[in-house]
């Protein structure tokens, strides 16, 4: 991954981690609703230990490439939503909201002020 810009590198890693991380919060409420819940949480860290295993490197190498602490959250954040809403949508079947726009404004909002010179 060295010949791959830091912040590509950092970004891909914390779109996949996210990944991992939203079935591990959501995803059992769709498949492990029968179960118990205590069966959900250790599905869940068991998926949540393979969004650690990308989380952990993807802010260490934004980190020592120069991103900033503040950065790498705002960054999580905008991750976050983008990953969140077509997997409610589209797993969940979830139906869009007006509200997934105006919370995604508010972040462009905050990318715009964490990142500013």
């Amino acid at each position: 991954m060295s010949s791959i810009p830091i912040p590509l590198q950092t970004v891909a890693l914390l779109v996949a981690s996210n990944v991992f991380m939203t079935f591990a919060w959501y995803g059992h409420l769709k498949n492990l609703a029968d179960k118990p819940w205590y069966t959900a949480a250790l599905v869940s860290w068991g998926i949540a230990l393979f969004e650690y295993l990308l989380q952990v490197p993807a802010n260490r190498i934004g980190y020592a490439g120069g991103i900033t602490l503040a950065q790498l959250k705002i960054m999580q954040e905008v991750i976050t939503l983008a990953v969140f809403v077509p997997f409610a949508m589209v797993f969940m079947h979830q139906p869009f909201k007006l509200d997934y726009v105006w919370a995604g404004l508010c972040l462009v909002g905050a990318v715009y002020f964490i990142f500013r010179a």
